[in-house]
């Protein structure tokens, strides 16, 4: 049947016409291929006016995929207890002769999951309605954009997407013949409101199609497909394209004359991304995505969404003063996975010390020392509970946040969980030794945020490495040449909050990251000077002394500057050996990231001979 006959019977006139408009046959012919393969009762177009939002939003509290709160605007969705968390095991690229050889990623035959992906799609919605939605990731219009069209049957994802992404149906049909991502994705069979055959849950992606395929998982870090769905198809765009997709925050940092410089910052789930994106003085541009491109000799970037859908654990009045204030306003607000109390008040771990002793969550009714089938602790919230909101909401939003132009990058932070070796901050010694060290070298803690043990130490290059769809070869070597043509590269640092003593003790209080950032700006500044050590550049005693009085009004003591920023070399060197091993294994790693490597291996070496394992930052020069 001709796709607009088949279109014309299956929508009602109103969304018939919506999609007519856009005239684009791919879509048409996208959309006819999925709505008979996913056969849904009813089909609705989500275009970009208020009173379509509306009726998503509707939708979810008439289907209960969400509830309403004692705000009149915020919701709460729960999902199943066992779908809770990005599920890397099932997602899984379609692979062919080209790209089988690709490391570090799960892979599927294109025949095996095309076939498997219509199978699990055919019928599945017959009962439910299709949403479909256009959106733009990047602010519309603005060479930062790309397109993007979402398929579900989830009134809740839709409305995720509408609180996270700019609308896209304009867009759309300006520009008939851009290139756009899609995106498919079905709950499955619900159970309670919630996903039932959570083991048949696969999330697959097509690279060559621009295509992503998620079913049976409500999850919205599984099924929201702007997210890091899209992030894994705007990597390979992005490197066959000469620009960057990045895990990225985007933030402003102010100076003694207030004067904003914007930092981008790589950080894993869980090591202080959002918490360092928000902090209190400083402006938030975006927290956890980002598109860097060239232009005129300097490097931009932009924030892919228009919202947060930050973890929730410990956000509290003291340590999270401006997120804190927004979430317990009457803003619009779709919580996860948290406490409800008898008055439908939302709780979550570390809201604040006094918490309700029954309510409701994503386990069912609780109470302390509800326990599980297999009776583990159900705690009040899940350690990877979320909210999504827009970033409008907050009163530190920056002003650029839909500038068409994005914002000019004077620095490159990266960051993860490391208990035993990095210092709290220091600056790379060039562009390609950040690259290398700073981010080709991250290693990270395992958190709550993805399935599997917590606590172990993972390889984790640029905080991407679950997203990256292209080699990790050709990654590396895009960022190492992507300082071509700029007169003036960010400077990249590294950030630690989670060092340890001998004891177990934490090195670093959760506020000291406010001194670290503000010193990073100064730097930018060219305001203060810095120690050179075999690993960095790192900060001079003085200046923090100053920076913590100004900041934190807090005295700064020389034995805990010696204890955070003293280097460990063996750790260090043993940590270039587990570095230097994993490329090792790979083909087409560049000659320069190991020269980079044994660099610095034999300026570590030369330190200890000189100086031993531990070695105190005052022992080292100033840079002249």
């Amino acid at each position: 049947m001709e796709k607009n006959t088949f279109l014309k019977e299956r929508l009602t006139v109103e969304n018939y016409e919506k999609l007519v408009d856009l005239k684009n046959d791919k879509i048409l012919e996208f959309l006819s291929r999925y709505i008979e393969i996913c056969n849904p009762k009813t089909v609705f177009v989500r275009t970009d006016s208020p009173r379509d939002v509306e009726y998503i939003r509707n939708k979810a509290l008439f289907l209960a995929e969400e509830d309403a709160l004692f705000l009149p605007n915020q919701t709460i969705h729960f999902d199943a207890p066992n779908d809770q968390a990005r599920d890397k095991k099932n997602t899984r690229y379609f692979i062919n002769e080209a790209n089988k050889n690709r490391h570090f990623i799960n892979k599927i035959s294109r025949e095996d999951g095309e076939a498997e992906m219509e199978k699990a799609f055919r019928d599945i919605m017959k009962e439910k309605e299709m949403y479909i939605s256009f959106f733009s990731l990047g602010p519309v219009d603005s060479e930062f954009s790309i397109l993007a069209l979402q398929i579900t049957d989830s009134a809740y994802v839709c409305h995720s997407e509408d609180l996270l992404y700019r609308p896209g149906y304009e867009s759309f049909k300006k520009n008939p013949k851009a290139d756009f991502f899609r995106f498919i994705h079905s709950a499955g069979e619900l159970v309670n409101n919630v996903s039932k055959n959570i083991d048949k849950r696969r999330i697959y992606i097509d690279l060559d199609e621009d295509l992503v395929y998620s079913v049976n998982t409500q999850y919205a870090g599984n099924t929201v497909g702007l997210k890091k769905l899209a992030l894994r198809l705007a990597i390979q765009k992005a490197i066959s394209e000469d620009w960057l997709a990045e895990h990225m925050f985007v933030m402003g940092v102010k100076n003694e004359k207030d004067e904003k410089a914007y930092f981008c910052g790589a950080f894993p789930s869980m090591c202080g991304k959002t918490s360092t994106a928000m902090l209190q003085g400083e402006t938030i541009v975006g927290d956890d995505i980002a598109y860097l491109r060239k232009r005129n000799g300097e490097v931009y970037a932009a924030n892919v969404e228009r919202g947060i859908f930050g973890i929730i654990k410990d956000v509290n009045a003291k340590d999270d003063e401006l997120l804190f204030k927004a979430l317990t306003q009457d803003n619009e607000i779709i919580f996860s996975n948290i406490l409800v109390d008898e008055k439908n008040v939302p709780y979550w771990i570390g809201k604040q010390p006094d918490l309700p002793h029954k309510g409701r969550n994503f386990f069912g009714e609780w109470m302390p020392g509800t326990t599980d089938n297999e009776g583990n602790e159900i705690l009040l919230s899940h350690k990877n509970a979320r909210y999504t909101i827009k970033l409008d909401i907050l009163d530190n939003v920056d002003d650029k946040l839909e500038d068409k132009n994005g914002v000019k990058v004077s620095g490159i932070i990266y960051g993860g969980r490391d208990s035993s070796i990095s210092v709290p901050v220091e600056e790379a010694l060039s562009w390609e030794q950040g690259v290398v060290l700073k981010g080709a070298g991250i290693e990270s803690e395992t958190t709550a945020a993805t399935l599997g043990q917590e606590g172990v130490r993972v390889f984790n290059p640029m905080s991407n490495m679950d997203f990256l769809s292209v080699p990790l070869s050709k990654y590396i070597s895009k960022h190492l040449s992507f300082s071509d043509g700029i007169d003036n590269m960010p400077i990249i640092f590294s950030v630690n909050y989670f060092l340890k003593d001998k004891r177990g003790k934490f090195l670093n209080d959760i506020e000291d990251k406010r001194v670290w950032l503000k010193w990073m700006r100064a730097r930018v500044d060219g305001s203060v000077d810095a120690v050179i050590t075999p690993t960095g550049k790192m900060p001079i005693y003085e200046d923090l002394k100053k920076l913590f009085k100004k900041v934190l009004n807090k005295d700064y003591m020389k034995e805990d500057y010696e204890k955070q920023f003293s280097v460990r070399v063996q750790e260090n060197l043993d940590k270039i050996e587990r570095i230097a091993n994993i490329y090792n294994e790979l083909q087409g790693i560049p000659k320069e990231l190991f020269d980079l490597l044994n660099e610095q291996k034999a300026r570590l070496i030369e330190c200890k001979n000189n100086y031993g394992e531990t070695v105190s930052p005052f022992k080292f020069y100033r840079e002249r």
